[in-house]
């Protein structure tokens, strides 16, 4: 049997452009080098955006379970039976429950251990709406299905790195949905993720103001004496190397984020306007702190693209890439800790051949 990564992938929206984003990554022969791809979807779908983007020598391994994957071949399970009507770039209630079909089949197989890790294809969180899915995305779908105590929005890339304290909720809200416990708790997921899924030996934490210039000593907004100070200063006293709050425009524009490991941002937009600015088409969204490894693609759809073959494959490259250097550093981690524990010898981080610095 193959000790090969074996990576899940959900295909999210039918009539989106989940599976060609999926097809192009599969076609590329170097994916296979470091992982067992695995697709929860049907034949009869694949072969439709196959033949619509021209992939004639393309074919999937059929299989009916994790186990009998082919680790020379990208594989697929068919999550069910009857044929399904595509219609390319319609949002509609058929695109959504065969990307809750797929993506239930594939977290089963996850939370039980057949597969090591999940790649999910993007949906769209209105159709998906069902007596099953009743989740603003993915990311809290699979806090609940395994029974994780928190979850940090973690998106990463090369070149910076962005977490959020609050996520999918209205703008209205979020001021009195921050708190000095959610950061603190933010800020140690973070510095947690930081160190294993990533092996940075000490990470060195920015955390963003709420308010316009931070509030500018109060004038503005008092959120950052009253509640984001204290919280540093308490994820400081955790052992948490963090500093802020910093105000987010001058804080990106000057490119101070470049000095630092990861960002805690207060709200979606704060964090992700910037990071897609830096590095759209090559950014991750990886569910940090969840008991299993997520990760997806930094983009949405794209329903007025899809069926043209104009989808960019890059940032679900970077997303399968992502989800198994996670699962290897983990593999790894827990590898030497179990060595170390057998040998009678006590745990310290110097013993781990952590780098300053690694995506």
């Amino acid at each position: 049997m193959s000790n090969k990564i074996k990576i899940g992938i959900s295909i999210g929206d039918t009539n989106g452009i989940g599976l060609e984003v999926i097809l192009k990554t599969l076609s590329h022969n170097s994916i296979l080098d470091y992982c067992t791809p695995i697709v929860y979807g049907h034949t009869k779908v694949a072969s439709y955006h196959r033949k619509a983007l021209g992939l004639a020598d393309f074919a999937f391994n059929v299989i009916n379970a994790p186990d009998s994957a082919n680790p020379k071949k990208p594989n697929l399970i068919n999550c069910w039976e009857e044929d399904v009507k595509i219609e390319l770039g319609i949002s509609n209630d058929t695109g959504g429950k065969y990307a809750l079909l797929s993506l239930q089949k594939a977290t089963e197989a996850l939370v039980k251990g057949e597969i090591d890790a999940l790649v999910t294809a993007p949906i769209n969180k209105h159709n998906i709406q069902s007596d099953a899915f009743k989740f603003p995305g993915h990311t809290e779908y699979l806090q609940q299905q395994s029974n994780s105590n928190d979850v940090l929005m973690f998106m990463i890339s090369e070149d910076i790195r962005v977490g959020v304290v609050t996520g999918h909720i209205p703008v209205k809200d979020i001021a009195q949905s921050i708190s000095k416990e959610q950061i603190v708790k933010k800020l140690v997921l973070m510095n947690e993720s930081l160190k294993k899924d990533f092996w940075i030996e000490k990470p060195k934490i920015a955390v963003l103001g709420l308010n316009p210039h931070a509030g500018d000593n109060g004038l503005l907004g008092k959120e950052e004496e009253t509640v984001i100070m204290p919280a540093i200063q308490e994820a400081f006293d955790k052992g948490v190397i963090c500093f802020g709050p910093y105000p987010a425009d001058g804080f990106f524009g000057n490119g101070s984020y470049k000095q630092f490991d990861a960002v805690l941002a207060m709200y979606h937009d704060q964090g992700l306007i910037p990071f897609k600015t830096i590095a759209f088409g090559r950014g991750v969204n990886f569910s940090a702190g969840l008991k299993i490894v997520r990760t997806s693609p930094d983009h949405g759809t794209g329903y007025d693209i899809a069926g043209k073959n104009l989808a960019d494959p890059s940032s679900f490259i970077e997303a399968v890439f992502a989800a198994t250097h996670i699962v290897q550093h983990r593999r790894e981690q827990e590898a030497m800790l179990g060595n170390q524990l057998r040998s009678g010898g006590k745990i310290t981080e110097t013993q781990f051949d952590i780098k300053d610095d690694a995506s």
